[in-house]
């Protein structure tokens, strides 16, 4: 276990798992309304889990067969990560809302909470490319090290959605100021700017 890279897969799971989205706001409503909030975090937990694990382990033996494949994600990855900073550096500069957590107060049954949260993860498409191609393609600059790596991503998912699931009475106030949300944002632009820059440049 290398813990600097397993910390660099940490540090890259949280940045791309944080930003606003209908997943995250499910998993902080669920939280807020106390419903079922170990079966939402754990399906979001492991969900990703699975992808994180099999663009970590796969996409290097892909790669190996498709020679063009590695420097072809590299760019459309470190593209991807440079138009993702400037959304968040365009939103940490002019967004005025925050996150909607209310929700509605009607209960809902185990099974169809579960299906839902599936639903959030599994078919939106981003999570696909957070998960399998974009953290895949940063992996394999860790020849030999990918688990490392990976185990830090996939900790990054468990962290988050668990602190976001139980922890969201504690958050609410957080959540709800927009000025919190636009720091957060220009933090995210930074970090993604700095692993588009690594892919190019291989440091």
């Amino acid at each position: 276990m290398d813990l600097s890279i397993f910390l660099t897969g940490l540090g890259m799971g949280l940045s791309l798992i944080v930003a606003i989205g209908a997943q995250n706001a499910f998993v902080l409503r669920q939280g807020l309304k106390g419903e079922h909030v170990l079966a939402v975090a754990l399906v979001c937990a492991v969900s990703d889990a699975v992808l994180i694990a099999v663009g970590v382990t796969s996409f290097a033996k892909v790669s190996a067969l498709l020679p063009w494949l590695d420097p072809a994600m590299r760019y459309a990855g470190a593209a991807f990560l440079a138009w993702y900073g400037l959304r968040s550096i365009r939103a940490a500069l002019t967004a005025t809302g925050s996150l909607d957590v209310t929700g509605s107060s009607e209960t809902s049954t185990l099974r169809r909470t579960v299906l839902t949260a599936l639903a959030l993860t599994w078919l939106n498409p981003h999570v696909y490319l957070d998960t399998v191609v974009l953290l895949g393609t940063i992996s394999t600059q860790f020849a030999g090290r990918q688990l490392s790596f990976g185990l830090g991503a996939m900790s990054a998912s468990v962290l988050f959605f668990f602190a976001l699931a139980y922890g969201a009475r504690l958050l609410r106030p957080l959540f709800a100021s927009p000025r919190a949300w636009r720091l957060l944002e220009g933090a995210i632009a930074l970090l993604m700017w700095f692993i588009a820059a690594k892919l190019l440049l291989r440091f």
